[in-house]
């Protein structure tokens, strides 16, 4: 078989050839913007799930599907240790610079630049008296809006002003945040407070975030009114279906095709996980000498992927965490690969609970773990504890 045809494609939010078993999400998206581009009520969307199920895969064709309908549209990847100020703004100035040249008023998008350009000098991190944001925008920043320096005040503002432009067009902006769960709490409630105005208001403005399970208690924790304020999505591993279309209409193009046992193998390998259905398929299409492509080359063609798993989607990971925090894994991964209570965690480790708190939040802002609901741990990747389980203590 030629590599350079391989079509599977187990990439970091890399699209696969045919995006199998989403087409609810992307109907429920495809309301989204036209109920906003008719002036309707509709909330924003949040999309959730374990790693390696898509989401930023989806939160990508989510933008396209946008830009397709000419709205404008930026994206920005949280990171824990990063206030939401400027990413956003640079976001936002991109959608901006999508929409100008369509805008029969320059004047309008100079008076929204300004706005923008003050909202992001009012950064805290920056050393005071000094900018070091130069997002190539000539126009004076403005004085009295979106510059009061609280995020949640200065956010509302932007956005409201941001959708006032759009709404010139007759057209939406949607700001995409991936890795939600990472943005700081001040700033998931500046972010909520300034979506629950657009959605008062009915302003074409959206944000969409794709983040880990316990994006929704996340959410909820900053704002008590986030649950009616989003539309939730949770995504999960393929149903058989859908594993075997993402497998079999790409070599189709291509002219190959799979047995019928070969496809029953790697259902089982890949337990429907996207990401693996794609590592799984790739390295079977390399080593099968012809198509179709069998049960023995499945199995030939199996420890080469995990291997590859082994080291690129686990042990990368593993490798993050410090020994007390690999320790406290091994521990979940021995009780099993359900969410474990933190207390058997504690039993299994012959420690009390309250001793072990550091290493468990320093798990869970690493995004290795999650908290599935109060008392409950779990990995926020699949097949994490199996990995584990294969490796030394």
């Amino acid at each position: 078989m030629d590599p350079v045809r391989n079509p599977y494609a187990p990439g970091a939010g890399q699209r696969p050839p045919e995006l199998a078993g989403r087409d609810r999400e992307l109907q429920q998206f495809e309301v989204v913007l036209e109920r906003v581009a008719r002036g309707r009520p509709e909330r924003s969307m949040v999309v959730t799930g374990l790693r390696g199920v898509g989401k930023t895969v989806l939160l990508n064709t989510f933008r396209s599907m946008a830009m397709q309908r000419l709205w404008g549209t930026g994206k920005i990847e949280a990171r824990p240790d990063q206030s939401i100020r400027r990413p956003v703004a640079a976001a936002l100035h991109m959608a901006i610079r999508e929409l100008a040249p369509r805008h029969r008023a320059p004047e309008r998008i100079e008076e929204f630049l300004g706005v923008l350009k003050a909202f992001a000098m009012r950064d805290p991190a920056a050393a005071k008296g000094t900018s070091h944001w130069s997002p190539g925008i000539e126009v004076p920043a403005s004085r009295g809006r979106a510059d009061s320096g609280d995020l949640e005040i200065d956010i509302t503002e932007l956005f409201v002003d941001a959708a006032g432009v759009a709404t010139d067009l007759a057209v939406g902006i949607a700001l995409f945040i991936d890795e939600m769960q990472d943005v700081q709490p001040a700033d998931v409630s500046a972010l909520c407070a300034a979506c629950h105005e657009l959605s008062q208001s009915g302003g074409p403005l959206i944000v969409v975030g794709a983040g880990l399970p316990h994006l929704p208690s996340v959410l909820s924790a900053s704002k008590s009114y986030s649950e009616r304020l989003f539309r939730y999505a949770r995504i999960d591993k393929l149903d058989r279906d859908a594993a075997d279309m993402a497998l079999i209409l790409p070599a189709r193009e291509e002219e190959v095709e799979f047995t019928q046992e070969a496809l029953d193998a790697l259902y089982e390998a890949a337990d429907g996980y996207p990401y693996f259905v794609q590592a799984y398929g790739k390295v079977a299409w390399d080593l099968a000498p012809r198509t179709p492509i069998t049960i023995e080359d499945v199995k030939v063609s199996a420890p080469e992927a995990e291997e590859e798993l082994a080291v690129g989607f686990f042990g990368s990971r593993y490798e993050r965490a410090t020994p007390a925090e690999r320790d406290y894994m091994h521990a979940m991964a021995q009780i099993g690969d359900e969410p474990v209570a933190t207390a058997e965690v504690a039993d299994a480790l012959g420690r009390k609970p309250s001793s072990l708190s550091p290493a468990r939040d320093s798990l869970i802002k690493k995004g290795l773990i999650y908290s599935a609901e109060r008392g409950l741990i779990a990995f926020t990747v699949p097949h994490f504890g199996k990995f584990l389980r294969a490796q030394p203590v």
